[in-house]
């Protein structure tokens, strides 16, 4: 199955900033709450985001399947009644305006989180590297697996571009009597899914959480906004060392830069506000265009 992303209008959607979060910490959580928070409100949102099913396409796929039992049963009346029924399923969605390139016929949301520091990271990467030098390739692949903290979100597709026509050619061959090559085609037509994945990094959900928890208490808790920012920078190097990739042209340097910029007006006259602003914009503009690990599923 393909992989590809899912477009930045989705992406917008789940990597939303806390300011439209369904909770927000409280002025005296931890920053082990606000992280559970931010999790929970990404876990959230990604289901309530989750794409629309279309009907049609799940029932033109239970009468292609049906077709198929048919054809094994040299059944050549049902084939061409399911078929006939799976290709009018399709023409409805065909019909409409602007009809998808992709039906979605399933949604998949997978959660994985990495518990421990930029510091752990890099451990746990050392390691691998050594077992990998001294040959020791699945005890390296053990130690690979849990180097990953994001939240998946994965759409299964019937492509609309190729599904159509492959069932017309099945439909042509049930009709002149070529019920094997039917079947071919059909189970050819059935296996071409395409999975589309919005990999959302935690680490960043919970850097722009912690800012924000942040800006809501800098003018009457320096001590706890400080301890939030601390933390939103060390999430960030989380992020870095498990090796999140944004095709931004801000750079997690500059992300750091700015928390920086922010603490020392917190210190200071402690006029952040305009700062506060600036750094969840980039944040989120950062997060909007995370480039897909590219891992098989």
């Amino acid at each position: 199955m393909k992989k590809v992303l899912l477009s930045a209008i989705t992406a917008s959607l789940l990597l939303s900033t806390a300011g439209i979060a369904k909770e927000q910490a409280g002025k005296n959580a931890t920053v082990k709450e606000v992280n559970k928070i931010a999790i929970s409100n990404a876990k959230e949102d990604a289901r309530s985001h989750e794409t629309k099913l279309v009907k049609e396409a799940i029932e033109s796929l239970k009468f292609a399947q049906n077709a198929v039992i048919a054809l094994e049963h040299k059944d050549k009346k049902a084939a061409t009644e399911n078929l006939e029924k799976a290709i009018g399923k399709l023409e409805v969605i065909m019909a409409a305006k602007n009809a998808p390139k992709l039906l979605p016929i399933n949604n998949v949301i997978r959660v994985q989180e990495f518990v421990g520091t930029a510091k752990d990271v890099e451990k746990s990467v050392k390691m691998v590297k050594d077992l990998l030098d001294a040959g020791k390739v699945q005890e390296a692949r053990a130690l690979i697996a849990p180097l990953a903290s994001e939240i998946d979100i994965t759409v299964v597709n019937l492509p609309l571009a190729s599904y159509p026509d492959a069932l017309k050619l099945a439909a042509s061959y049930v009709h002149d009597g070529k019920l094997e090559k039917a079947k071919e085609v059909l189970y050819i037509a059935l296996s071409t899914f395409t999975e589309v994945t919005e990999v959302v990094p935690i680490p960043l959900l919970e850097s722009a959480d912690l800012i924000a928890a942040a800006s809501r208490v800098a003018k009457e808790d320096k001590t706890k906004a400080l301890k939030y920012l601390e933390a939103a920078s060390d999430a960030l190097d989380v992020a870095e060392k498990l090796g999140y990739v944004s095709e931004s042209t801000t750079t997690y340097k500059m992300l750091h830069d700015q928390i920086k910029a922010v603490e020392k007006e917190i210190k200071g006259k402690n006029k952040a506000e305009k700062l506060f602003e600036e750094l969840a914009a980039k944040l989120k503009e950062f997060k909007s265009k995370i480039v897909s690990s590219g891992k098989s599923r």
